[in-house]
């Protein structure tokens, strides 16, 4: 169906008639001072008499132009079907540890070793993408915590900014207590019933201002529930000079810390040893906080202005073809 966003426009028709009614016609032009009295029958003889005079045309024309504006300027739109928009009513912010250790190649995807950013690039990325109806934000962290992307619904950009990230971008240290404290300023919403934060780390809070428990207390304050995951190998295989030797790669991984976060704003911690345990986690956390659909509805729409303005500078142009031709007329016989 076809709507208008600015009706009340079309109250502005009968302008031109109020303003051709009430304000005084305009001087009559001076009168030439050599007078032709048969140029007038000399005038109809040539035109036929099958023309409409080119008053009679200027205001039809210009009414008509008048007429298409206003309709352009109504702003009409074309209604598509109602489509059903799923709304959760939650605001869902992930934040991403993107410290020096995040290059530590320990995780398997697709028969390749990669590094546990990359696993989880590509493992969030599937994540973000099953989270429909849910606002998603996204924080990267390092030495510095930064704010991504702000809250929003489109979740393919989130995903693309998180596939952006590189090692080293925030700086080479972990900011834990910052980044939760960046999460609780930018999801303190008391509009928004569930607010949660995806903590994704692989060390200890080895920088920023703020300690991470004390950021624990502060989201607690605030409602945000907070899930966080520990990344990372119990164990690998690294070569050296003495040769091949196995070590443990998560060794500076605070679990306890990191548990005690979880526990004091009602979320769990999750440890992704591989990248079969951390997609596991993401389909566990789909269960914890289901994605659920609200009954809003979303109509489509598009705009037709430009075709009644098109119509508009059309009679325009005729407009401006007659009161030419008209002057040229009137010229003609003053120089003959």
């Amino acid at each position: 169906m076809i709507d208008f966003a600015w009706p009340w426009v079309f109250l502005l028709l009968p302008l031109p008639l109020l303003v051709r009614w009430w304000l005084p016609a305009s001087a009559s032009p001076q009168e030439e001072a050599l007078r032709v009295p048969f140029y007038a029958t000399f005038r109809r003889a040539s035109a036929g008499g099958n023309t409409l005079p080119a008053g009679r045309w200027s205001f039809w024309l210009a009414l008509l132009a008048w007429g298409f504006l206003v309709l352009a300027a109504a702003r009409p739109q074309w209604l598509g079907e109602a489509i059903e928009l799923p709304i959760s009513g939650r605001d869902l912010m992930l934040a991403v540890d993107l410290s020096g250790s995040m290059a530590t190649k320990d995780f398997e995807l697709n028969g390749s070793t990669v590094n546990r950013l990359q696993a989880i690039k590509a493992v969030a990325g599937e994540f973000i993408r099953r989270r429909v109806g849910d606002r998603l934000g996204l924080i990267l962290f390092g030495t510095q915590a930064y704010l991504q992307t702000p809250l929003t619904f489109d979740r393919k950009t989130v995903a693309t900014l998180l596939d952006e990230a590189q090692i080293g971008l925030a700086g080479k240290e972990t900011a834990i207590g910052d980044a939760i404290g960046l999460a609780v300023k930018r999801l303190r919403n008391k509009d928004i019933k569930s607010r949660v934060l995806i903590l994704l780390t692989d060390g200890a809070n080895t920088a920023g201002e703020v300690e991470p428990v004390k950021a624990a207390e502060l989201a607690a304050e605030e409602g945000l529930k907070i899930y966080t995951i520990g990344i990372g190998a119990d164990s690998m295989v690294v070569r050296s000079f003495f040769g091949r030797q196995r070590v443990n790669p998560s060794a500076d991984l605070d679990e306890k810390t990191l548990t005690a976060i979880a526990k004091k704003t009602g979320g769990q911690y999750f440890r992704a040893r591989d990248t079969h345990s951390l997609e596991g986690i993401y389909k566990l956390l789909d269960k914890l906080e289901p994605v659920k659909k609200g009954e809003q509805t979303f109509r489509p729409r598009s705009a037709l202005y430009v075709w009644p303005l098109a119509v508009a500078l059309l009679f325009s142009s005729l407009l401006l073809l007659v009161r030419l031709r008209g002057s040229v007329a009137s010229w003609s016989p003053k120089h003959e």
